[in-house]
């Protein structure tokens, strides 16, 4: 027995540029919920009848193939995909644009679907599909929404053609998808053989290694690399190796960007609040005085290893990111387990602050902050109200709908993960984004609850 379901998105654009976005590879990571692991693992670059996409996604404990191909293309009016190869016994998805009265898109989706085991699948499977299909597109259209409004602030300017440097890390993959949906020429460089047909460019930063004839062309570099800091133990070649993969990697670009014959406009590098160290309740802006232990001298390291560039005219950017809230990994992905458990309380007293943004503002700030031309130096990427931990705490369950009382005493966090746990969980930063904000920023979440339930796709129907 087939069953349809059926979704619509109002969006404030041309039929034209709504169907461009969605024509364009990046549409497809920007589209998935932010709570799905999936993984891209080949795609066509069109829509147009035959091309195809291939996705594993976690279907509870394990991994599932999903083959999907293009049977229909009626630019920029409709196109279709079925489903090859997948969970379902069959797929059928139409995608359908309408320029209304109103000046506005209407965008029909439409999916024909039938269950494993007929009758009995739709008993035991039907509702949680639906609900699923749900949260879904309802995901796809707060992003779409979004994105399209944000591409459309700088719609007058020039596309522009853009190198980044850490694009496969959880920020990485959002932003490249974001840039490419907007009409950018955007590459990767990549710690190993460039894939072929892939707009990719190979270096090896621990090695010195890097053609600076492969930078010429570039209007921006983005530069998001290093590794993990919370991603294991701080042990003392753990440290080094955290430190070593920001400064060197970053004065490498610094250097081979001085040695260009046309430069580019902008070197956007990453950076983090860890620079402004434990500062209890002090209120801390771009502004404010370094801190002081490893994190803080890191940064400072890292932020001064692009003086080649800025000594060259190079407009740089710093971004002092905070915890970016993003379901699927980061801070927060190691939070949900335990949250999910009711064991997600206060860590200590709680008392810490936390300076957080949501992935989407992360990705939008740094596509405003390479946009404008007279945004330079250092701007913190933080929400504009940082909380304390016990709140972050209790606002999660909130959101889970779990208790969120029981406490962590922080030696717990030393036995379990070390030097690192500590100091990533106890520490106290309270961030402002006030150059940001002045630079004429709006903020999607300015809150905490409304990001988390985006991400975890957790509405509120009361809202």
């Amino acid at each position: 027995m087939s069953i349809v379901f059926e979704h619509e998105t109002h969006v404030d654009n041309t039929i034209e540029d709504a169907f461009a976005w969605h024509e364009r590879k990046g549409a497809f990571r920007r589209l998935m919920p932010p709570w799905e692991l999936a993984e891209e693992v080949r795609a066509d670059d069109n829509l147009e009848e035959g091309a195809q996409r291939i996705f594993r996604f976690p279907m509870g404990p394990v991994k599932m193939s999903w083959v999907a191909q293009h049977t229909a293309y009626n630019p920029p009016h409709s196109f279709e995909d079925i489903m090859l190869k997948g969970p379902f016994k069959s797929w059928h998805h139409t995608h359908k644009f309408e320029q209304t009265a109103e000046g506005k898109v209407r965008i029909h989706d439409k999916v024909n679907y039938q269950l494993p085991m007929g009758f009995l699948g739709n008993i035991v499977a039907g509702k949680m599909i639906k609900k699923r299909l749900t949260r879904m597109f309802t995901a796809r259209e707060i992003r779409l929404e979004r994105d399209l409004k944000r591409h459309a602030e700088f719609s007058h300017l020039k596309r522009k053609k853009i190198l980044v440097a850490g694009s496969s890390g959880l920020i990485g993959r959002q932003l490249v998808a974001f840039l490419d949906t907007g009409g950018h020429d955007v590459w990767r460089l990549v710690r190993r053989t460039p894939k072929t047909g892939e707009k990719e460019l190979s270096w090896m930063p621990k090695d010195g290694k890097l053609n600076v004839n492969d930078l010429e062309g570039f209007d921006t570099i983005i530069h998001l690399g290093g590794a993990g800091i919370g991603d294991k133990r701080w042990s003392k070649k753990r440290m080094k190796l955290i430190e070593e993969s920001r400064t060197v990697s970053t004065k490498l670009l610094a250097d081979s960007i001085a040695k260009l014959k046309h430069k580019p406009e902008s070197f956007i590098v990453a950076s983090a609040v860890g620079w402004y160290g434990e500062r209890g309740d002090e209120k801390l802006d771009e502004n404010s005085s370094p801190g002081e232990g490893f994190l803080p001298e890191i940064c400072a390291n890292w932020e001064s290893s692009t003086v080649a560039a800025t000594n060259v005219g190079v407009r740089v950017v710093h971004l002092r990111t905070g915890i970016v809230l993003d379901a699927t990994g980061g801070a927060l992905g190691k939070m949900l387990l335990p949250a999910k458990l009711g064991a997600g309380g206060p860590i200590g007293r709680g008392k810490q602050w936390y300076s957080w943004i949501s992935m989407d503002d992360q990705i939008y700030a740094t596509h405003f902050l390479t946009m404008n031309t007279e945004c330079e130096g250092v701007f913190n990427l933080t929400a504009p109200n940082a909380v304390q931990q016990k709140t972050f705490a209790k606002v999660l369950g909130k959101v889970l709908r779990r208790p969120a009382f029981v406490p962590t005493p922080p030696f717990g966090i030393w036995i379990l993960f070390g030097k690192m746990g500590v100091a990533l969980t106890t520490e106290s930063t309270r961030v402002l984004p006030t150059r940001l904000t002045n630079a004429g920023y709006k903020f999607e979440h300015e809150t905490l609850e409304p990001a988390l339930r985006d991400c975890l796709g957790i509405w509120n129907t009361k809202d």
